[in-house]
């Protein structure tokens, strides 16, 4: 299997090939002539349009046979963008994609650089080269978001809301109630494809299979390179290891990595369905080394699984590795985590509240004081996202940010709401706010008095913040 960077290309077998990218995205296929626009609408293949001659997209994988390419066809662009339009991809887990062959065999792996502020993801495209067809891996950011992206390519694309005009961060809420929005009269042409996001399932989580120990000093080597850097050591902790059992269980069952397995179930999810609450959450998932020793040496020389094994706010950790036992491939998980005590949220809380603050003194404002009420209407709301696995500002029985304030006790007159998910550290969170117009809007609104935050772990994005603010 083929490891690919930007820019890397490789050529492939005949008959279909099989591109899934697992996690909490969409992905979409534009087929294009030589002159990089499509024919017609029928084009555009994603989740509303899930089919075009030759392309046929399930969920999270797109099956590509490029001898059944509609005629004129020499391109398939991938594209990833996030399953909630309203979250930039920076605030999701990497994607990653993975190519196999018609037997499913493992032909390519990409795995991009982060983006930070784009929306939209031109992962990789298929391409034809003479008489064969070849794989190319871009990783290009894009920040007009996906109707952008179409209409760029020659698709006529009707939104039922207008397109923002720079991609926000996270999601961000009007401060007052809005006035009703009255429908337009006319209606989009029957061959435009709408981009209206079908409501998503919520995934069913299942009960890990309890792991094996410590496998051949695992703890031993790991504490001793934490211990070279400064970083305490941590704790083997049976949840996550269970969670860890899990997940690379799935993983070898599908032969493939991904934060998402086969059964639909994101590894946050086994954390939190093994019981282990946590206020911070990192995470390591890997095919290739043979034993402990060689997946820690893994992490030891590569960038970031580096940083996550040193990161001194972790307390514990779980490790396991599964044999997918057709092709001999082993898959490692290992998480690591630092559980949630009761000091810990309120240290979390105050920490979103101070650096709030400091925010709002810079621009010459008053602090907000911390409102019980709105607290707890926010903890209940970021730790109702992560148990049902979805992140809006509208809930799935259709309350709106005043309403859950009100539900709370709360009587204040003008409320708003942001809200983030996948950001580690309060630090991460209030930076991501303010880089957004619409957040760092509440936060510097002048007429709000009182705050509360709410933080919760679990669920596809591992991570989920509220911030509530009244006057």
């Amino acid at each position: 299997m083929s490891e690919l960077v930007p820019g890397g290309n490789l050529p492939l077998p005949g008959g279909a090939v099989t591109v899934r990218v697992p996690g909490p995205f969409d992905v979409s296929a534009l087929i294009t002539d030589d002159g990089g626009k499509v024919r017609g609408d029928d084009d555009f293949v994603f989740y509303n349009q899930p089919g075009a001659p030759g392309a046929r997209l399930h969920g999270d994988t797109l099956v590509v046979d490029p001898s059944r390419l509609r005629a004129g066809a020499t391109r398939v662009t991938v594209v990833v963008s996030p399953a909630d339009p309203g979250t930039p991809l920076g605030r999701l887990p990497a994607p990653t994609l993975h190519v196999t062959n018609a037997s499913g065999r493992p032909l390519a792996r990409f795995a991009p650089q982060r983006p930070r502020q784009e929306t939209v993801l031109l992962l990789a495209e298929i391409y034809r080269r003479g008489d064969g067809w070849k794989l190319r891996a871009l990783g290009q950011g894009y920040a007009d978001g996906l109707a952008g992206l179409a209409r760029d390519f020659g698709v006529d694309v009707v939104q039922d809301t207008p397109a923002p005009t720079r991609p926000l961060p996270s999601a961000s809420f009007p401060t007052t109630r809005p006035a009703p929005k009255t429908p337009s009269p006319s209606r989009p042409a029957p061959s435009a494809p709408s981009l209206a996001r079908p409501a998503p399932l919520a995934p069913s989580v299942t009960r890990p299979i309890p792991p094996s120990s410590d496998a051949e000093g695992f703890l031993g080597l790991v504490n001793s390179a934490r211990t070279a850097v400064g970083a305490p050591p941590v704790a083997l902790d049976a949840r996550l290891a269970a969670a860890a059992h899990a997940h690379a269980s799935a993983m070898a069952s599908a032969g493939r990595l991904g934060v998402e397995g086969a059964d639909g179930v994101f590894v946050h999810q086994r954390v939190a369905a093994a019981g282990y609450a946590y206020v911070t959450v990192g995470e390591h998932l890997v095919s290739g080394p043979r034993t402990p020793a060689e997946f820690v040496a893994y992490c030891l020389r590569t960038e970031q699984p580096r940083h996550t094994l040193h990161d001194p706010a972790f307390t514990h950790v779980g490790l396991a590795h599964v044999t997918d036992t057709r092709s001999g491939d082993m898959f490692w998980t290992a998480l690591w985590a630092r559980p949630l005590t009761p000091a810990d949220l309120a240290r979390a809380q105050a920490d979103v509240v101070d650096l709030t603050n400091r925010q709002r003194a810079r621009s010459g404002l008053p602090p907000l004081a911390v409102d019980p009420l709105l607290a707890t209407a926010a903890q209940a709301y970021s730790t109702d996202m992560a148990a049902r696995a979805f992140y809006s500002h509208t809930s799935p029985e259709g309350t709106q940010p005043w309403d859950r304030a009100a539900a709370a006790g709360s009587t204040r007159r003008s409320i708003g709401e942001n809200i983030a998910c996948g950001q580690r550290s309060p630090a991460e969170v209030v930076e991501g706010w303010m880089n957004s117009p619409g957040h760092r809007a509440n936060i510097l609104k002048s007429t709000f008095t009182h705050i509360g935050v709410g933080f919760a772990g679990g669920g596809p994005a591992g991570t989920y913040w509220t911030q509530l603010f009244g006057a």
